[in-house]
This record gives C-alpha cells, structure tokens and sequence, in this order.
C-alpha cells in the first residue's frame, strides 16, 4: 500500500483520528457550553480547532478567515511539494553561502536542529534526499529498492553538520550546495502551535487545535472537562481507537508505520528513514505518541524515537524525561509500554 505522496498520507492519518473524535463525541452528546468549530485544508492534510468563544472574541467566519490565512503563510513558507515556498527556493539554490530566512523558517530549523542533538541525531532535517530516493517526497516514483550505491551517495548529503544557523540576522548557510532539507515531521506541529496562540491571543482559553493529527490542547471542552483525544490503534485499512487520554494545556503528536509504507515480496517499507542507514526503519515499535509543551517538540520528538526503536527509545524518553506511548507489535499482537513521565497522564 503506498499513497502518491507524503501529504496524501497526512490526510489519511488525520481522517481516522477526525474519526475517532467522532467515536467519542457520540459517547458524549450535549455539550453544556456551546463548543464551536473551524475547519478546513491545509499542508495536504485537513485541520480542525474547537473552541468555547466568549466576550470580545472575533466572530466564528472571521476566525476562519484568519487562521486559514495563516496556515496558507506557513505552507508557502515550509512545503517541499510547493515550488515557491520558502523552503524550496531554498532547497533549489546551488550555493553554501548565507541566506536571509524568515522568523517562521529560522524558528522551525532552530527547534529541529535542536531535536536533532538531543536525539543524536535520530531527527534530521537533511534526510531529505534519502527520502525522495525512496519514493515518499515530492520526487514521485512507482515502490521500488533504491541501489546501494544510491542510498549511500544520499547519505552523503545527509547530517546537521550540513547546516549551520545565523542568528543576527536570522540566516541559513549550507555546507553543501546540494543539501534538500524536509520539515515534513515537524511543520505541521509548528502550524498548530502558530494557530494554539492565534486563539489565545484572541481572548480563547478553551480549545483545541489539531492538523493532521498534531494537537494542542488548553483549558477544558464544552462539557467542563479535559479534552478527550483518542489514539489511534496502528492497523493498516481499519479504524478503532488504541487508547482515549483526557488532556488539558499540552500538546500531542503521534507517528507510526502502520498507514505510510509500501511493501515488495511482502516486506514492508516504512515512510519514516533512519538517517544512520539509509533504510526505512525496520523494528517492532509501530506507533509512538509523544507529549509536550507544544505541538512543534511533540511532532519532532514522536519521529526521532520511531527512528531509535523501542530500546533505544525508552532509554531516552526516561532520561530526558518525556512523556510517551509506545505501541509495539508481536506476532499479531500489540504491547504498550510507557516512560515513567506519560503515567502521569494515563488515568
């Protein structure tokens, strides 16, 4: 199974988790506040914010108005799939001196490359060309292997020692003319996080904000309590709920191998690649979900420990603290396991 293209599986991503909501406002009807809805396309995906209005808010359609407007400023600044955005123009220059880059990039490289230490390495914004060689960027091709030696000349283009950031002014410098950066693991958290201040600047303190499955979450839903946000069981062409965690003021993303992946001779090939190999990751850990402050760390952080695997995962998760689900698959079975911090959450 393989969609067209990266954001095609974005969509489907977000649809069942739009779905599982479904689920759970029908085990919850009559809202005791009135919990009103935006909602639209955006980055190949779809977004949806709940909200309870109150005194001096702006209207429901002016609301629409300037969120939609702000997700569409994001996505020509961010998309690879986008010719003009800024990050292509970027990606298409054949020089390694300085760029001027906007607030919006600046931040988002910043908060990556800052990942991508952490998890030494595991995140990395550079995978770009490794990613197009295997079919899941821009670049489309039917499934195939790539060669080695292609994967190895890939690699070659690959690491955060390919980047360096200015800070005054904010600018970008490539170490190698053709370095192809890809912000698809953490842009869309950064776009929720964008519209999650939009809404509280605006005088919203109830809401929640999700795009293609990223989500923020603040205050309390329309019945006066946490918002109820469900997991998704990582099963390829169905849709049921894993688990259903009750949030407030926190932000949330999930990733998995389970909808983006093609397969040959019965092996699976996952979207998500191992900057270290080269390769699609290939181990037992099928969906990660990670909690955060925002919705940028959360998105960044749930790619970066599907990369490291379980094992290696944990021992992270535990060491810096992060609260995060692991879903693993044996044998037809699923197994969660938990970091010390996500016990906090599950009730």
């Amino acid at each position: 199974m393989r969609p067209s293209t990266l954001y095609s599986r974005a969509l489907i991503a977000s649809t069942a988790l739009l779905i599982a909501v479904a689920i759970l406002s029908l085990l919850h009807p009559d809202p005791h506040v009135a919990q009103l809805l935006l909602s639209g396309h955006t980055m190949g995906t779809t977004y949806s914010v709940k909200y309870r209005s109150g005194p001096d808010v702006p209207s429901l359609e002016a609301l629409q108005v300037a969120v939609g407007a702000l997700l569409v400023e994001i996505n020509q600044t961010m998309s690879t799939y986008d010719p003009d955005s800024e990050l292509s123009r970027f990606n298409s220059m054949r020089t390694t001196d300085w760029v001027r880059a906007s607030a919006s990039l600046f931040t988002v490289l910043h908060a990556a490359l800052e990942v991508g230490t952490q998890s030494e390495g595991a995140f990395d914004i550079t995978v770009g060309p490794l990613v197009n060689l295997w079919g899941f960027g821009p670049e489309f091709h039917p499934d195939r292997i790539p060669l080695e030696v292609d994967i190895m000349a890939a690699r070659a283009r690959v690491g955060h020692d390919k980047l360096t950031l200015r800070d005054t002014p904010p600018a970008i410098r490539k170490h190698r003319p053709d370095v192809f950066l890809d912000l698809s693991g953490i842009a869309k958290g950064y776009g929720v996080d964008r519209v999650a201040e939009y809404m509280a600047a605006h005088g919203i303190e109830h809401y929640m904000v999700e795009i293609g499955g990223e989500i923020r979450v603040r205050g309390l839903n329309g019945r006066d309590t946490p918002w109820r946000v469900a997991i998704e069981k990582p099963l390829p062409g169905e849709r049921s709920v894993q688990a259903v965690l009750a949030l407030s003021d926190i932000a949330l993303a999930t990733s998995g191998d389970y909808r983006n992946f093609f397969e040959i001779a019965g092996r699976r090939y996952s979207h998500t690649i191992d900057p270290a190999t080269g390769w699609p990751v290939d181990n037992h850990l099928v969906s990660v979900t990670v909690l955060a402050d925002n919705s940028m760390r959360a998105d960044a952080w749930a790619t970066a420990l599907q990369v490291l695997g379980f094992e290696r995962g944990m021992a992270m998760a535990e060491r810096l603290g992060l609260p995060v689900l692991f879903i693993l698959e044996r044998d037809g079975n699923f197994e969660e396991r938990v970091s010390h911090a996500f016990k906090l959450y599950r009730k």
